[in-house]
């Protein structure tokens, strides 16, 4: 298969490279300079998805997504994939399927969970949305760039599922943090902690596999000074995602909503930009409540 990929960021560029790596004719495009190891570069992201089986796009958000699409929908031969593995809202990831299966294109939304050490190991998981047919010809892909994939259901149904499952992420991170810093306030040692919770009813993965607090269970960005994983600024856009589709849905999400709530005030008003959004910890350790 010939595949054009689009958006070589932190994510796109080591799936881009593990596809090539795999044997692939990777034909990549990204508004910075850069040229991934056996990724030949367009100069445009129409030339890059131009005579492609499959192009893959990694991109910001719906807006990018959107004037992506109507640039390369055109230039995309029938049959082919369009395989969107950004993170955006609901709503743009089915109006792109829309205007591919218009064009007699296979739109698949494949947002992915795993972050920049899963995307260079190639253990990222798949959440797709679209038609069997789009899925069973990413599959393949999938395979390569990941560990697992899951068609979800029909187009629109992988980002549901990637905002649904962040917004779990998202509230399950906090509650681990302020854990932390209550058994600090009550003089309990840490890894004891750990080692009661990791294997009770309060084990998550937030706790057992990226745990906030450093030197504790597996090695996580708490053990790297918080360099980012998964940056609070990527989980506050999640769940601006989440509370967005909660609307649209009229669904009741107040731990949702919490989250969103302290994320925002954690990257916009503290010091939480560009940090790992485990960093949270470190901000209910600064702020212990008044006795």
């Amino acid at each position: 298969m010939k595949i054009g990929f689009i958006g070589l960021g932190n994510m796109g560029m080591p799936m881009a490279i593990n596809l090539a790596a795999a044997g692939y004719d990777v034909t990549g495009f990204d508004v910075s300079d850069v040229r991934p190891e056996s990724v030949t570069m367009a100069s445009s992201a129409a030339v890059a998805a131009t005579g492609r089986d499959a192009v893959i796009t990694m991109l910001p958000d719906g807006a990018t997504l959107r004037n992506v699409a109507a640039e390369i929908i055109p230039v995309m031969a029938t049959g082919s994939a369009l395989i969107d593995c950004s993170t955006v809202d609901v709503d743009s990831a089915r109006d792109v399927a829309a205007m591919a299966g218009d064009a007699g294109l296979l739109a698949v939304d494949a947002p992915v969970s795993g972050g920049v050490g899963g995307a260079r190991n190639g253990s990222l998981t798949f959440m797709a949305g679209g038609p069997e047919a789009g899925f069973a010809l990413a599959a393949p892909l999938f395979e390569t760039m990941g560990a697992k994939a899951v068609h979800c259901g029909g187009s629109g149904a992988g980002q549901a599922a990637k905002i649904c499952n962040n917004m779990i992420l998202g509230a399950t991170m906090i509650v681990t943090c302020e854990a932390f810093a209550l058994a600090d306030g009550l003089g309990l040692d840490r890894q004891k902690m750990f080692d009661v919770v990791s294997t009770s009813s309060g084990y998550s993965w937030s706790m057992n596999s990226y745990c906030p607090a450093p030197g504790v269970g597996p090695d996580s960005p708490a053990d790297n000074g918080y360099a980012p994983g998964f940056s609070a600024d990527l989980m506050l856009k999640d769940l601006r995602l989440a509370l967005q589709a909660a609307q649209s849905a009229g669904a009741e999400t107040p731990l949702g909503t919490a989250a969103q709530a302290l994320y925002e005030a954690f990257v916009e008003e503290e010091d939480g930009a560009g940090r790992d959004f485990s960093a949270m910890l470190q901000r209910f350790e600064k702020r212990r409540r008044a006795p």
